[in-house]
């Protein structure tokens, strides 16, 4: 409360995960909130993949942000995309022209591709951050299969029907399992000259093992559990070219008209907006209670911020990270007094397609199909809203017993068949 007796006004910029665990523990206290994101809902990155493989609908991981806080009466939803921060007048710039006043700010912008250096690679390599990226892979895939079935010369066929994913994260493993399964077992019932062996996918890792953030025992097991499905793992391998008529990696030149980015991401402007020291993906570096140095009662959280704890350990960006640093802020900013963030860690989790997981929990390691029951779980659990979870529950039930794909729609741009060269 300010010293005239009026409620604090929070500005959150972000509707993600840590802007969104902010609002709703502000939303307990006598503070005004308003909520900026340049989109209408809240999404469910952990499950893009999904969408970017048919596997589920963009509506079963999203849900209208005004939805989820419609009780909350402090918090307004305003959207709009912030375009500047001016911390010394404590205002946020609008793109309509308006600006926000701010008592206290709370900086939540996550993060977007990054093709180190070689932005001309994202027209040929797309990846997935939102639903439109999503949606965009997916038509490339389904249309790259829908013209190999009729493609008369071989060594097109052949390009049409390899794809590649680069990075060997939990999002890339994820997406080279669900591409596997997708073009070597759901759809191949359903096209008259596309085998299961037909198709062939790559995952293409820098780095010397797949999941560098997971013990190498449980990448040992996830390599082989994604190598069981068919892909081609290509480890200490850098990818040097991108085409739309192939990839160049290690020196070999790859024909592939679908080629899919995760391999690294950079933070938005937020730094840049603040002046404030970044990291070198461009991370505001945060204090220890998530305030930005030198901007009294301004934060940065999620994938904005570079946090280091007590250990030495910077942060990944991952969900739980940011919910947990949007929780302590809003609480921080309720009790009137600062404290230092401490992350608890409740396990690292990635699945490798159809009942295949890996789970690091640090005092327990899972692999296998009770790791893929663990996964399956924690995701539908953390889905916002009733309807999503008992959408996407049944239609992973769905997929599982009969390795259906039901939400194999090409949109988007020229959906037809020649309209959208791949």
């Amino acid at each position: 409360m300010k010293t005239d007796g009026s409620p604090l006004h929070v500005v959150i910029v972000g509707a993600g995960f840590g802007g969104l665990a902010a609002a709703r523990a502000l939303a307990r206290g006598n503070v005004r909130v308003t909520l900026v994101d340049q989109r209408n809902h809240h999404l469910f990155q952990p499950l893009l993949y999904q969408v970017a493989t048919a596997g589920l609908s963009p509506a079963d991981i999203a849900a209208p942000i005004r939805s989820i806080l419609r009780h909350h009466k402090n918090v307004r939803v305003l959207l709009d995309t912030v375009v500047d921060i001016d911390a010394a007048d404590r205002r946020v710039l609008l793109a309509s022209r308006r600006t926000l006043r701010f008592d206290r700010l709370i900086v939540a912008t996550g993060a977007r591709h990054s093709y180190f250096g070689r932005e001309e690679w994202e027209a040929h390599a797309p990846g997935i951050k939102s639903i439109d990226d999503a949606t965009t892979v997916r038509r490339k895939v389904l249309l790259a299969l829908e013209r190999a079935e009729t493609e008369p010369d071989p060594l097109r066929r052949q390009a049409l029907l390899t794809f590649v994913i680069v990075g060997g994260g939990p999002t890339g493993v994820e997406m080279a399992g669900a591409v596997a399964e997708l073009a070597r077992r759901s759809v191949s019932q359903d096209f008259r000259s596309i085998t299961p062996h037909c198709s062939k996918v790559l995952l293409v890792e820098a780095g010397p093992r797949l999941l560098a953030s997971f013990p190498p025992a449980l990448s040992a097991k996830a390599r082989k559990a994604i190598e069981d499905l068919g892909v081609t793992v290509m480890t200490d391998q850098r990818v040097s070219a991108i085409t739309d008529a192939y990839i160049e990696v290690g020196g070999t030149r790859v024909p592939t008209h679908t080629v899919v980015w995760a391999a690294g991401v950079r933070a938005s402007a937020a730094a840049m907006w603040l002046k404030a020291e970044a990291d070198r993906v461009g991370r505001v570096i945060v204090d220890p209670d998530l305030s930005v140095p030198g901007h009294d009662g301004i934060y940065a959280i999620g994938d904005t911020a570079s946090f280091t704890d007590a250990a030495g350990r910077c942060l990944p960006g991952i969900a739980p990270v940011a919910k947990q640093q949007g929780r302590h802020v809003g609480e921080q900013i309720l009790r009137g007094r600062t404290k230092p963030f401490r992350y608890r860690d409740y396990g690292n989790l990635a699945t490798i397609g159809r009942h295949r997981a890996v789970i690091d929990f640090g005092w327990l390691r899972l692999s296998g199909v009770f790791a893929w029951f663990v996964w399956t779980t924690a995701h539908i659990f953390f889905l916002a809203g009733f309807r999503n979870r008992l959408l996407v529950g049944a239609n992973w039930l769905w997929n599982y017993l009969t390795f259906e794909r039901g939400a194999r729609l090409i949109t988007g741009g020229d959906a037809s068949l020649h309209g959208d060269q791949a």
